[in-house]
């Protein structure tokens, strides 16, 4: 009987925790549609703007390379 205990124990503690994330999860302020559309638009131009700059480097780097070592 005390596996039997310990197995109903384990579950009440599993709904405690569940209830305690929901109680947390009330407690987040939840940014507005206009400020989630806003910051997700912000994040694309950094993204796309440090891809530009990032293949840009690499495209020059790669120009050089091939000049030196293969003298093309």
């Amino acid at each position: 009987m005390t596996q039997h205990t310990a197995t109903g124990r384990r579950g009440f503690r599993l709904f405690r925790h569940i209830g305690e994330i929901i109680n947390e999860l009330r407690k987040v302020v939840w940014l507005t549609r206009r400020e989630a559309a806003y910051l997700t638009v912000l994040v694309l131009i950094v993204a796309i703007s440090a891809g530009i700059v990032l293949g840009a480097l690499d495209y020059g780097f790669t120009e050089l390379v091939d000049k030196i070592f293969v003298g093309k």
